[in-house]
């Protein structure tokens, strides 16, 4: 008996000991998705249903406090590749930044350690895609309907509604790929990106529901420093013809036009018949952009849910993990706006939900302070490899596994430079914590600073930045965006690349603006 004993002892030491069958990934992206628009995370007004996508925190984790380096759509998707912020991949903005592909990425280090790599559809990063066995891209910004796109051949034109194409594309390549490897799939939308058209199909889904209004949709930018009153990103004042379907999408073929015009064209012309004006006008823009928002969100969610079908089909689900984000949160209306750039919370919380089966629990939540600056950490750490010198993330493994490492990070630190087009926001930068925001304005013609209280004001509508009681706080706060700025290597001056706008004073010495943390001192916060 001892004997066999010994024996089972030893198999099993055998069994435990044997190599871990590295995991499958598919990272579903999608471009400007608020957290608002995901009923897993709960938002107040109900916007709408996303089963599929719920259903990927309910088998896995949802990410409370899941932030952006860099709010906007091109430094993003550099971010996540990288694994660095934007003043080190080089990718600051989408006005005039090229992302320069031969540098290191995630991708590259899962294809040199035998994964066979993909990424389809929204790419928006100008130079070809590098890293990759495959790859589909829609040129620039894409279109919805009938998208053309490119590959390693050069441009192909696809025929349907570009979030069913990509997945389509996605699926296909799947199903081709060689068994006998692990795989890595970018699977990454348009939607529901700006103008927002949704599928024919989709037209009616919400039968001309009527949306709960955000209580910021009239905010006068008042008690905030100016740069926050001087944006070009309000429902009143930027939004166009063509966003609001008073002019129907030129890339349709006439079956897609015939469907669209009998929906859209009776409610344009009541519309027109009614003539609102003022606030009144805000109004029914707010209505036009919900419905045609969230109907583009309806597909992708409804795509998603192909995927995890396939999966659970293809025998795959159980060695398969499942990323879902957005390269950042999104405006619906709040503070009168629509789009992202800001360091506030709508656009700077991006969704993130992960399942891995046998390793996160189902239905776990985290608060922890996470980033897209960590998920090329992360990809790597769940393929077993190590994370190279250079990122500036942190794998998110333990997370995901329950145990929230006790030095995880306290304070988070977050950069925007494209100015002054195409919505005339600030540069800024600025420090986040589970509480406070403290946020310097500068680029446009003055510095200064707001300090942003999220238990006392959490719609972000008052700066306490000089007021009394505030006075220990303001001094923490400068003290960790000094360090962190140190820590990251951030330029005391950017490089003019990346806002666009002449410098008066010239950084010192020709590394300035690559992240060797050298130049003339920024002035003081005012």
């Amino acid at each position: 008996m001892r004997i066999l004993a010994l024996l089972l002892c030893l198999v099993g030491g055998l069994l435990s000991a044997a190599p871990t069958k590295q995991p499958n990934i598919v990272f579903i992206f999608s471009d400007d998705h608020a957290y608002q628009a995901i009923s897993a995370y709960g938002d107040a007004r109900k916007l709408i249903q996303t089963p599929n996508i719920d259903r990927i925190a309910n088998e896995g984790m949802r990410f409370d406090r899941a932030l952006v380096t860099n709010s906007i759509c091109g430094p993003s998707r550099a971010v996540i590749l990288t694994g660095k912020y934007s003043h080190l991949n080089g990718f600051f903005n989408n006005s005039n930044s090229v992302f320069d592909g031969t540098q290191l990425t995630f991708p590259k280090l899962l294809q040199k350690s035998g994964y066979q790599t993909a990424i389809i559809g929204k790419w928006h990063l100008v130079s070809d895609p590098t890293g990759f066995d495959f790859w589909q891209v829609l040129p620039g910004q894409g279109v919805y309907y009938n998208p053309p796109m490119k590959n390693a051949q050069g441009m192909v034109k696809m025929q349907g509604y570009v979030t069913d194409v990509v997945t389509d594309l996605s699926l296909d390549w799947v199903s081709k790929r060689d068994k006998s490897k692990p795989f890595m799939l970018m699977l990454q939308h348009k939607a529901p990106h700006r103008e927002w058209e949704p599928n024919i199909k989709d037209l009616g889904f919400d039968k001309d529901r009527v949306y709960p209004e955000p209580a910021t949709l009239f905010d006068d930018y008042a008690d905030r420093a100016k740069a926050v009153a001087e944006n070009d990103m309000t429902l009143e004042k930027t939004i166009t013809p063509k966003d609001v379907k008073l002019v129907r999408p030129p890339q349709m073929d006439a079956e897609q036009a015939a469907v669209w015009d009998a929906y859209y064209e009776p409610r344009n012309e009541a519309y027109r018949k009614a003539n609102p004006q003022g606030k009144d006008l805000v109004r029914w823009r707010y209505q036009r952009y919900m419905h045609d928002y969230l109907a583009t969100v309806k597909s992708v969610d409804d795509n998603v849910g192909r995927v995890l079908k396939y999966l659970e089909d293809e025998g795959l689900t159980e060695n398969t993990i499942v990323v879902y984000s957005s390269d950042q949160g999104f405006y619906l209306g709040e503070h009168g706006w629509f789009d992202k750039r800001w360091i506030f919370e709508e656009s700077v919380r991006t969704p993130l939900l992960v399942r891995w089966p046998g390793v996160t629990k189902p239905g776990s939540v985290s608060k922890a302070l996470v980033s897209n600056v960590d998920y090329a950490q992360t990809f790597l750490d769940m393929a077993g490899l190590p994370s190279p010198v250079g990122m500036q993330g942190r794998s998110l493994k333990p997370i995901l596994a329950g145990e929230t490492p006790a030095d995880w990070r306290k304070e988070f630190y977050y950069h925007y430079y494209e100015y002054p087009k195409p919505h005339h926001v600030a540069p800024h930068y600025g420090v986040i914590t589970d509480r406070y925001k403290l946020v310097r304005y500068y680029g446009n013609g003055e510095t200064k600073t707001d300090l942003f209280d999220g238990e006392k004001d959490p719609l972000e509508l008052k700066s306490f930045y000089g007021q009394p009681g505030y006075e220990s706080v303001q001094a923490d706060l400068e003290a960790r965006l000094a360090k962190l700025r140190a820590d990251l290597k951030v330029p005391e001056v950017d490089d003019e690349f990346a806002t666009g706008v002449k410098r008066r004073t010239p950084p010192a010495g020709k590394n300035a603006g690559k992240g060797k943390g050298k130049g003339k001192k920024a002035p003081a916060a005012k």
